[in-house]
């Protein structure tokens, strides 16, 4: 004869199955329901990269289809070549692999001297520059301007990739502090027992131990440096060769006409890069933020 406790086992059983067998069915219409949202978010991407392959006459004719009436890879070169697009993308990589290189060491830096040194008004720094990492790049226009023209400057990629560099240690320093602030002190301290200064413990120490940090900062430096717009824009009117791939893209607008597939095949060709970077960064990415935000 069965126990009670025995007879309620079955019973246990059956009440376990129950959730798992309904979750079970609820899984494929969750998943199709996020493909649906993933296309949505998608289709823009994939309209550009079919129209970058799509003929002048189908680009118009087709609308918002997906697939190219005629797959004109000609597209692709006649972008690298008509519109200038390899000197411009030689621009674009000078300036923004200075600009990564330049910002995370100055963020790491700033960061580590506001995670770690006793400044007299610390707060009131931390407060300043939260208040300029909120201010509208637009605001800033005029008084750069003023600036770069006193250091003689202008129409040159020395000014862009200062005023990138200016923009993301804002940012970044504030970044570079919380990351530094989860690193333990015992291995600081041990350091400072052996001799080393604060440089030599930065240098040697914590800018090691930030591998994540510095993936996160150079890649938000990449973005931003990549994609800009506007400072290229004004610091290359006087010089169309110094001009970055955003601002190439009009080399493909006239008063009468508008190449579109060629603008689409210059957009791919510009978010390539990004998306390598990010692929093989977002690793990095995640934990940076996750110990940045930490404290």
């Amino acid at each position: 004869m069965l126990t009670a406790h025995e007879n309620q086992v079955p019973q246990v059983l059956r009440s376990v199955r129950k959730p798992s067998a309904r979750f079970n069915i609820r899984m494929p219409i969750a998943h199709l329901l996020l493909i649906a949202v993933a296309f949505f978010y998608l289709y823009p991407f994939l309209w550009m990269i079919s129209g970058s392959l799509k003929s002048l006459g189908g680009f118009f004719d087709q609308g918002l289809s997906l697939i190219p009436d005629a797959w004109q890879w000609r597209n692709y070169s006649d972008a690298w070549t008509t519109g200038q697009f390899g000197l411009y993308f030689g621009n674009t990589v000078f300036v923004t692999v200075l600009s990564v290189i330049l910002s995370v060491l100055f963020s790491s830096m700033a960061g580590y001297a506001l995670a770690r040194l006793r400044l007299p008004g610390k707060r009131v720094l931390l407060a300043t520059i939260v208040v300029l990492s909120l201010l509208p790049k637009g605001n800033s226009i005029l008084p750069t301007y003023e600036i770069i023209q006193f250091l003689g400057l202008n129409d040159s990629l020395a000014a862009i990739i200062l005023l990138h560099i200016a923009g993301s240690v804002v940012g970044g320093s504030l970044f570079f502090a919380g990351y530094f602030l989860t690193l333990s002190r015992e291995i600081e301290e041990a350091a400072i027992v052996d001799g080393a200064n604060k440089l030599r413990i930065y240098w040697s120490i914590a800018l090691p131990l930030s591998g994540p940090m510095i993936a996160t900062q150079a890649l938000f430096s990449f973005i931003g440096s990549w994609n800009d717009f506007l400072t290229p824009l004004i610091y290359t009117l006087g010089d169309p060769d110094l001009r970055t791939l955003a601002v190439g893209m009009y080399a493909f607008t006239s008063e009468h006409s508008q190449q579109w597939t060629l603008v689409c095949a210059g957009a791919v060709i510009s978010l390539i890069p990004i998306a390598v970077i990010f692929f093989l960064l977002q690793r990095y990415f995640v934990e940076g933020l996750a110990g940045a935000v930490k404290n």
